[in-house]
């Protein structure tokens, strides 16, 4: 009985190691919790730093390849400007070698515009001689146009020149009037065929006259001729088909060889 109180004491005392060591247990759990945590928290800040330096790189490239896109871009255009550049350069010497040579061609043109005109009045004077008057009066319109500058003038004379050249192509007729030999001055109808055949037949087609240019005078045509030239009229003036007609020629074939060769020559570029 004296004993039992010895035992009850280190009971309790056993009570309090296993309290003790309770709150030491809990101690060390509510450390690791806070290091875990701590620990959490820290990868969670590393995460957001990756994360961060993902979207920065990201964010890098994406900048780098619109970069790359864009000198691309700018290579090209720069290409494409040297090509212009070069023409432009091409074009700018050419220029520069033109008015290099603009004076003399200034100086030049008055006897360039001179040599036109007599080259077309002598080849008018020597051709056959229809609507001589009208021809003549182009190039004399050209030469008065002393209020126009000379390239407008040679521009006058080319026109001329072209309009000489078409004669040579086509085929016409026209009333107009014929002087006889005693002075006496009649109207006819005049037909022109090219530069190789010019002839005229009274209205009543009684009398008709082919231009020699041998003897720069007109001669007689048969009633056969007639009647050809009558044909030509009404061919010239579209109330025929075009057919062959025979006629006396006014110029023989050397002459109209020496004709062509005289308007290639003297004809302007």
């Amino acid at each position: 009985m004296l004993n039992r109180p010895f035992f009850v004491l280190r009971g309790c005392c056993l009570a309090c190691v296993l309290v003790s060591g309770t709150l030491m247990a809990s101690d060390e759990t509510a450390g690791q919790a806070a290091q875990s945590v701590e620990a959490q928290q820290t990868q969670a800040a590393l995460q957001q730093q990756i994360d961060a330096a993902d979207e920065e790189t990201r964010e890098a490239l994406e900048e780098l390849r619109r970069l790359e896109r864009e000198t691309r871009q700018m290579n090209a255009t720069n290409a494409s400007l040297s090509v212009r550049l070069a023409e432009e350069a091409e074009r700018q010497q050419r220029l520069s070698t033109a008015l290099d040579t603009l004076e003399e061609t200034r100086a030049a043109l008055p006897l360039i515009e001179q040599d036109m005109q007599e080259q077309l009045t002598r080849w008018i004077e020597r051709d056959l001689p229809f609507l001589r008057d009208e021809r003549l009066a182009r190039v004399t319109t050209s030469e008065g146009q002393q209020g126009e500058d000379t390239v407008e003038r040679i521009n006058s004379l080319l026109e001329a020149w072209r309009a000489e050249l078409d004669y040579g192509r086509e085929i016409d007729n026209w009333r107009g009037r014929l002087q006889g030999a005693e002075g006496s001055v009649r109207e006819v109808d005049y037909l022109r065929v090219g530069r190789i055949g010019f002839y005229y037949l009274t209205p009543d087609a009684r009398e008709g006259g082919v231009w020699d240019a041998a003897s720069s005078e007109w001669q007689p045509l048969d009633e056969g001729a007639r009647r050809e030239v009558r044909n030509g009229l009404r061919i010239a003036a579209d109330q025929r088909t075009p057919d062959l007609l025979r006629l006396p020629l006014s110029i023989t074939v050397s002459e109209q060889s020496f004709q062509n060769n005289r308007e290639v020559s003297h004809a302007p570029e």
